[in-house]
């Protein structure tokens, strides 16, 4: 008589997980933030709603991790054919030309509803839920902007960039507008936009003695 294997419970929860974000992600680009439940999370999983109540307290959470899940995702899509996940930006020598390829590549992303609706409904909702937005910040947003300080860090090292210069407070002159044309769409995205604000960052906007 043939042994029966136990079900596996960990690649089930697994499964399920992997739903639950696929569901999560979807319906923001759907139905927008306001609209979402957990109930119709559940429904397009196909999984129970308490399953999702043990593992997330809210539709947000549960956006956040299946938005980070997504960026995950993306990191080892770009990085296929090599040994470990890009984890820095790319230092060619010329920072003005690694600033403008990330800017481009960030701009593609804003772009695309896939990652455009998701980051649009945490950032807002971040707002009005400090705990939620406290993690937004240190999960996602933190890390990517510490790449750019990284970034102009190592320019530094290399004389590219005046000693006394914050690197933190650098990055704000190109990555800050953007943001702001993203969020209140006041303008389009594009990449001739990102490569002014990195030219403006980098050289400044008055007249340099000959």
């Amino acid at each position: 008589m043939a042994q029966k294997t136990a079900p596996d419970s960990t690649r089930r929860s697994e499964r399920s997980r992997r739903a639950i974000y696929d569901a999560a992600l979807a319906l923001v680009e759907e139905v927008g933030y306001a609209k979402l439940t957990i109930e119709a999370i559940a429904a397009r999983a196909g999984v129970g709603k308490q399953t999702i109540y043990r593992w997330w307290s809210s539709k947000g959470a549960v956006l956040l991790d299946a938005f980070l899940d997504l960026a995950e995702q993306a990191a080892e899509a770009a990085s296929a054919g090599h040994d470990t996940v890009q984890t820095e930006i790319p230092d060619s020598g010329d920072l003005e030309a690694d600033l403008k390829f990330v800017m481009r590549a960030t701009v593609d992303e804003f772009n695309d509803p896939k990652y455009d609706a998701p980051y649009r409904a945490l950032a807002a909702e971040g707002l009005l839920n400090p705990e939620l937005g406290q993690e937004f910040v240190e999960k996602l947003l933190e890390p990517q902007l510490q790449l750019f300080v990284d970034r102009v860090r190592r320019a530094q090292d290399a004389g590219q960039v005046m000693p006394g210069v914050d690197p933190r407070i650098a990055l704000e002159l190109w990555a800050s507008p953007l943001a702001q044309r993203w969020l209140m769409r006041s303008g389009p995205l594009t990449h001739e936009y990102v490569d002014t604000l990195v030219e403006y960052a980098l050289h400044g906007i008055a007249p340099r003695p000959a």
